[in-house]
Order: C-alpha cells, then sequence, then structure tokens
C-alpha cells in the first residue's frame, strides 16, 4: 500500500532564510517547527524536504557542506523529538558559475522532478500527499506533481523578501497558511471533512436478513479509527481545494434522509430576502476570520511580556504615590521618587513596545 507524505521547503518553512546558508551555525528553526512536524508524523504522513540550492551552482557553499547543514537541521530537529524521513534538494541552476552545475533541470522547483523522484524511491501516492512551501515555485510543483497545496503566506512584518517578489503570477494555491503551525490545522481539517464525507456515503442496508445494528456498528468503527479522531481536531475555517486525484465522486443524499432532517430555515422579512442576508452575515464573518488569523498564530513575544510586567510596576508606583500623598505625615521627598520611579518605568515600557513593533 503507498505512502502519503507532506513535501516541505526549507528556507522561511522550516528554517530561518538569512540570504544563501553556508554554514552549519546559520541554521535556527522556525517558531513552532518541531511541534509541527511531530503532529503531521502523527498523521501519518511522510516528512520529506524538497529544496531548491543553487548556492551550490553559485560557488557560495559546496555539496559536502551543504550535506553538513542539512544535518545540523535533522539533529536540531532530533534535540526537539522530531524527525525527517528524507531530503532532496537541487543544486543546479542554469547561471551557475560552476560549470558542474550550470544547468537547467526538471528537477529544480516548480518543475516537479524531486516529487517524483521521492514518489518512486519510497512509494509514495501523491493525489493524497501535500507540497507546503512560501513561494510560488513550491506550490507549481505540487500542483505539477499531483498534490494539495499550502501556501506559507506571512504577514508583510515578517517576510524577508519584497512582496513582489512572493507573486504567484496565476499559480494559486489550494489553502493559505500564516505559519507552519496554521498548516497542520489546514491539514486536520481537510481529514475531518474526508472522514465526514466518507461516513455520509456508507450506505444503509435495506436486506432484512442484515440486522441494523450491524451498519450501525460499521459507521462506529470508522468513526473511532485513529486517523478519524485525529482530523476532529480544530482547525481554522478555509475553503476546499478542488480534488483531481483521490476525492471521491459526492453521492446525492438519500430521500430518507432527507425526511429525518429536514432543512427548517427561519422566515424572511418580506422587504429582505433571506439569501441577501446569509450573504451578508457569511461575509461579515469570513472578514472577521481573515482579521485574527495572524494574531490566532503569532509568535511569543518576550518583549510584551516584559511591557506588561512593568506597567504593573507602574501602577504599583502610582498607588504608592497618593498613599504618601494622603499620609498625615506627607513627605514630599518620598512622593516625588515614587513619582519618579513610575516615569522611569513606564518609559521602558513604550520603549519595550516600540521595540516589539520594529521586530
Amino acid at each position: 500500500m503507498s505512502e502519503k507524505a507532506i513535501f516541505l521547503d526549507r528556507d522561511d518553512t522550516l528554517i530561518e532564510d538569512p540570504g544563501y546558508i553556508n554554514d552549519p551555525e546559520q541554521v535556527k528553526l522556525l517558531d513552532g517547527v518541531p511541534e509541527a512536524l511531530i503532529q503531521l508524523k502523527a498523521l501519518g504522513y511522510k516528512l520529506i524536504v524538497v529544496t531548491n540550492q543553487s548556492a551550490v551552482a553559485h560557488g557560495i557553499v559546496t555539496e559536502k557542506v551543504l550535506g553538513e547543514i542539512h544535518e545540523r537541521l535533522k539533529q536540531s530537529l532530533a534535540d526537539k523529538n522530531a524527525f525527517l524521513d528524507r531530503i532532496y534538494y537541487c543544486p543546479y541552476h542554469p547561471e551557475g558559475v560552476v560549470p558542474k552545475y550550470c544547468k537547467e533541470s526538471n528537477s529544480r522547483k516548480p518543475s516537479p522532478g524531486m516529487l517524483l523522484k521521492a514518489a518512486d524511491e519510497m512509494d509514495i501516492d501523491l493525489g493524497q500527499s501535500w507540497c507546503v512551501g512560501n513561494s510560488s515555485r513550491d506550490v507549481e510543483a505540487g500542483l505539477r506533481a499531483g498534490c494539495k497545496t499550502i501556501l506559507i503566506d506571512m504577514p508583510p512584518a515578517h517576510q524577508k523578501q519584497p512582496a513582489s517578489s512572493l507573486s504567484l503570477a496565476g499559480v494559486n494555491p489550494d489553502y493559505k497558511a500564516v505559519n507552519i503551525k496554521e498548516a497542520v490545522n489546514i491539514v486536520k481539517k481537510y481529514l475531518r471533512s474526508s472522514a465526514e464525507k466518507q461516513n455520509e456515503a456508507l450506505p444503509i442496508s435495506t436486506n432484512q436478513n442484515e440486522p441494523a445494528p450491524q451498519a450501525a456498528e460499521q459507521v462506529s468503527k470508522v468513526a473511532e479509527s485513529p486517523e478519524h479522531i485525529e482530523a476532529q481536531q480544530t482547525a481554522p475555517e478555509l475553503q476546499e481545494p478542488e480534488i483531481q486525484h483521490t476525492e471521491p465522486p459526492k453521492q446525492p443524499a438519500e430521500p430518507p434522509m432527507q425526511t429525518l432532517k429536514p432543512q427548517i430555515q427561519p422566515p424572511a422579512e418580506p422587504h429582505i430576502p433571506a439569501d441577501k442576508t446569509e450573504e451578508l452575515l457569511s461575509s461579515i464573518l469570513g472578514q472577521l476570520k481573515s482579521m485574527n488569523r495572524a494574531q490566532m498564530f503569532g509568535e511569543f513575544s518576550i518583549m510584551r511580556l516584559m511591557a506588561g510586567i512593568i506597567q504593573i510596576v507602574v501602577l504599583f508606583c502610582l498607588l504608592v504615590t497618593v498613599w504618601f500623598l494622603m499620609s498625615p505625615d506627607r513627605q514630599d521627598s518620598l512622593v516625588f521618587i515614587a513619582l519618579g520611579f513610575a516615569i522611569v518605568f513606564q518609559l521602558m515600557t513604550l520603549t519595550f513596545y516600540i521595540m516589539q513593533g520594529r521586530k
């Protein structure tokens, strides 16, 4: 039986991208990556890195050093109990300066060569697999290989590249996520939806020789399967992709089920069509979700934590100042000292907030 896999880009998807990495010491995992890979592995996916490394063709790094960089990546993940199954890279570029690597290659994304090679060597079912990356090259390679795709579309403040360089140029991903943590939730949401559709497609037995409890038991076994339970975890509400390879055809709902669960629509006002009201509510809900997505999956900030703690100290200093003012034996010097501390701490709070904004 074929395996399913998650194909992952490397730079700005798993690790920080300072430019061309040419030293293992530059490997720094992005926030939440080990936890995300552990969850994907628990869902039954092989984890495969597919990355363009034209730095080899440009003479910036050798394949030996690149191997050391990838060993550092695997070790950093292993320290967090996360593990990759394989890493594929393409060292070629048609404008390179090293003659050996100065050529075009069908392994270089957006060509799907690395994905197809992995599928052949590791018996991967591409139709059940995903391609996750932060550029149009990753999305196009995944689509051409027949995978479902997720674009890591970071907020502008966190992007290392100008927005124009991330343009998809007509290549549309199935989903978008602000980081890999949200990408995991998207996969879980998709699995949950697929399991629900599979349950709805189960035929209801009309054979008198087969008792009704047996049919119910079959549905219960599917619902209690590990993959189905894992898929029930919460994920962002996103539009379902168009599945071209492995999605089973939708079966029309049977009349008996419709009679058991009739759709009851609330009465609409005579002057406001019901469909218009539902469309307006859906639009408002979509806007709210879009505004909050980046905050939901934002990174923890030590600056913001420190600012909050110091703000509490400011309030305490102000209370002490009021207490000194109301004291029968009031001493102006103590009042000024407490007030001075409050001012200093307030300036520190503002400084931390400004530093967080520029981060």
